[in-house]
């Protein structure tokens, strides 16, 4: 008889644990993001220094594109491709900066779920955008460096801009499936995220049932990506640097290695953060290393890119004077 009840107690309470998850499930409408739990004074420390490193990164990449668009001689296929870069580096930090921002002010620090997939749809769009204009950029390079005869055929205006433009659609299309996988995944409470955005990891963890098939599909999609991308351009600048070591003129070397190393510089900062967290499973990633790795590639990497694109060009900074 003790035996009946133990069972019937025992099964009483997985149904009510099962059903109040069900209710946690179904009142599920916004998550919480934890970001950078800090002392309030550390808080509006934080506010103030990615406030100003907003402001600069704005600043820095319109001057970029504004320099383009006003002068004539800065109208090549290499500084068209720059402006997009630029145009598309300013939606990639504004895709979650000003949500931190207003996050280090607020109490609740709280996203809509519809919010919360908004931002995350943009954020990796924006970011596999990224990669397919780093691979256009090396592609650019390798043409104007290896094939310069053939450059003002091959890589014309109208060209360059259907490249762009190929760069932005196949960018916003790429994702769509594991959003989509990840957004029909039943939520639980606790409906907190320790991030400052929302991201497919902790997202994951959130759900009602484990989701190893969605974990996977999102590990190889990222894997594709990057190491496709990154394939592309390394390949590209190898054949760049083989060339340009066949430059009898050292100023010819130094021209060609200037206008290279730039871009090296800025895929060694993104590929190198990227890598970090989004190629392995995003289950084997801590949350903590995860939240500052993805802190320096969406928000530093921004800042960087305008300064390393103008300060290793001579017509870039002769034209960012004059303007």
């Amino acid at each position: 008889m003790l035996v009946i009840w133990k069972s019937v107690i025992f099964a009483a309470v997985q149904t009510n644990e099962y059903s109040n998850i069900n209710n946690c499930s179904s009142s599920v409408r916004k998550f919480i993001l934890l970001g950078f739990s800090y002392t309030w004074e550390i808080q509006i420390l934080l506010f103030s220094v990615f406030s100003g490193t907003y402001i600069l990164t704005l600043t820095g990449n319109l001057c970029i594109i504004c320099a383009v668009l006003w002068y004539h001689q800065l109208q090549t296929p290499m500084y068209i491709l720059l402006a997009n870069f630029s145009f598309l580096e300013i939606w990639f930090i504004t895709s979650t900066v000003p949500n931190m921002l207003a996050n280090f002010l607020s109490e609740t620090n709280t996203i809509s779920v519809s919010g919360c997939f908004l931002q995350f749809y943009f954020f990796f769009s924006l970011g596999t955008t990224e990669t397919f204009f780093l691979s256009a950029m090396a592609f650019d390079r390798y043409l104007a460096i290896c094939r310069p005869l053939h450059y003002p055929t091959v890589m014309t205006v109208q060209r360059c801009i259907g490249i762009g433009s190929g760069c932005w659609m196949c960018g916003f299309l790429y994702f769509l499936l594991p959003i989509y996988l990840i957004s029909q995944l039943p939520f639980c409470c606790p409906n907190t995220i320790d991030h400052f955005l929302c991201d497919p990891g902790p997202l994951i963890k959130l759900s009602c049932v484990p989701a190893p098939a969605t974990e996977i599909i999102c590990a190889i999609y990222n894997s594709v990506l990057i190491f496709s991308t990154l394939f592309f351009i390394t390949s590209s600048y190898t054949l760049v640097i083989r060339a340009v070591l066949r430059v009898p003129s050292a100023e010819g070397r130094h021209k060609a290695f200037s206008t290279c190393g730039s871009h090296l510089a800025v895929v060694s900062l993104f590929y190198g953060s990227i890598m970090v967290v989004y190629v392995s499973p995003t289950a084997g990633n801590p949350a903590g290393i995860q939240k500052y790795v993805t802190l320096f590639y969406s928000v530093l990497t921004p800042l960087v890119n305008p300064l390393i694109y103008s300060l290793r060009n001579k017509e870039m900074k002769m034209t960012l004077r004059k303007l």
